[in-house]
């Protein structure tokens, strides 16, 4: 306890002091503390540790970033914490790699949870070190986590009018058309009211993470189908997709989600579930020749890489290249 009380001190006067200086002070700090016994109050380390951790959030809410991230970056940085029950500013590198190691194995994690929990526990540190309250980052010599390539499905369009076709409520094939068209999220989606949507230029504004908002656009089938939706309606709630029994509610997430899947259950289709709508409408877009910065802006990514990931190269276009270019 005394070593590290020192460290903290030697620590803490790094930017003020050269290198003689520096082991002057320790010298003097040694010799001084050799005859007396150092204790820690865990109150106070408990309570610096939640101020880092609280302090941190707030600078990410400034950033933009949802309480959904929040929260998750919480829970994940404090997890850490409580494993290593180790004071923030003496934590290092062989220490993170530990509990990376064993958080993997303990939870049967994939490469994709451990390199998240990476990332944010590296925005953690840097943040600490941007803020002169640790030297370094101990984050910063753990590199990605290598994921490998993992292609995820899309919707044929023999699926997608298999959907349509079944639909047996003119809110679920609205609901639909308004995925595949538009590429939106769907926590997008269920925010939007009826005042949002412009059906003279078959576009509506969408609030994206961070409440970013962009312009998304819809086609004319998906136009015919929501006035048909809307028109059928006879509640005054503003939302634009509501529940089907009374009092017709808001429709959430979790909503969509259960409807989805039922159909795809009905129909005997694989993995249905919204999300994949965006990312069919992303390698369509790229297959018909879409430039990526401008799906990059329709799909409201921050990072064009991002884009790069959800748009998945077509195995068939793959061949019809080789003949054209290799023969």
């Amino acid at each position: 306890m005394k070593q590290d009380l020192i460290k903290d001190i030697v620590q803490g006067m790094l930017p003020y002091l050269n290198n003689a200086q520096n082991e002057k002070l320790q010298e003097v700090l040694q010799y001084t503390l050799a005859s007396y016994d150092v204790t820690e109050s865990k109150q106070q380390k408990k309570t610096s540790e939640q101020n880092f951790v609280e302090l941190f959030l707030s600078a990410k809410r400034i950033e933009g970033c949802s309480e959904k991230s929040l929260k998750y970056y919480k829970s994940t940085i404090e997890a850490m914490l409580d494993e290593l029950k180790q004071n923030v500013k003496r934590i290092v590198t062989d220490d993170i790699r530990e509990y990376l190691t064993e958080y993997q194995e303990k939870k049967k994690s994939s490469k994709v949870t451990i390199d998240n929990i990476r990332r944010i526990l590296s925005s953690f540190f840097s943040w600490l070190e941007d803020e002169d309250y640790i030297l370094k980052s101990p984050v910063r010599r753990i590199h990605k986590v290598k994921t490998g390539t993992n292609i995820k499905e899309t919707y044929s369009d023999e699926a997608l009018e298999l959907m349509r076709d079944n639909c047996t409520e003119l809110r679920d094939l609205a609901i639909i058309d308004m995925l595949a068209s538009t590429g939106m999220r769907v926590g997008e989606m269920v925010l939007l009211n009826r005042n949002d949507i412009d059906f003279n230029e078959r576009e509506c504004i969408v609030f994206g993470k961070g409440s970013k908002e962009r312009v998304v656009y819809f086609d004319a089938r998906t136009k015919i189908h929501l006035q048909n939706y809307l028109r059928s309606r006879t509640d005054d709630n503003p939302a634009l997709f509501v529940s089907l029994k009374s009092p017709h509610e808001r429709l959430k997430i979790g909503g969509v989600e259960v409807r989805l899947r039922e159909y795809g259950k009905k129909l005997g289709l694989q993995k249905v579930h919204p999300h994949k709508f965006r990312r069919t409408l992303a390698t369509m877009a790229i297959d018909k020749g879409m430039p990526i910065e401008q799906l990059q802006q329709l799909l409201g990514h921050r990072k064009i890489d991002t884009t790069l990931q959800y748009a998945m190269v077509k195995q068939s276009n793959v061949k019809i290249a080789h003949r054209k270019y290799i023969g």
